[in-house]
């Protein structure tokens, strides 16, 4: 069984910045691609970033382009998502899945709030 679990949300002006971080329990993820999605009220759940097993292989979404970036520690089960020049548009929950996502592997999200 796999259990995710992020943090690093808050509050932050327009321009700032924040470091998610995602960790991972259990092997089930060993080996395999994964991916922080967003959701804002209303809108359904969208895809931010993936990161392959070694970190070989990385896609954005256009929005995330050129101001975040994914990353991972293996050996610590861990990804995170630094993000910069962050926009009001930015604000959601912040999740991390595998990728293509599992249903029962959502977490509770982190909250990011970005202000004008």
């Amino acid at each position: 069984q796999v259990q995710l679990v992020e943090s690093g949300g808050g509050l932050v002006q327009a321009g700032g910045s924040l470091r998610l971080s995602c960790a991972a329990s259990g092997r089930a993820f060993s080996g395999l691609d994964m991916a922080w999605y967003r959701q804002t009220p209303g809108k359904e759940r969208e895809f931010v970033a993936s990161i392959s097993w070694f970190g070989g292989r990385i896609n954005y979404a256009d929005s995330a382009k050129g101001r975040f970036t994914i990353s991972r520690d293996n050996a610590k089960n861990t990804m995170y998502l630094q993000m910069n020049s962050l926009k009001p548009e930015d604000t959601a929950i912040y999740y991390c899945n595998l990728d293509p996502f599992r249903p029962g592997y959502w977490g509770q999200g982190t909250q990011v709030t970005v202000s004008s």
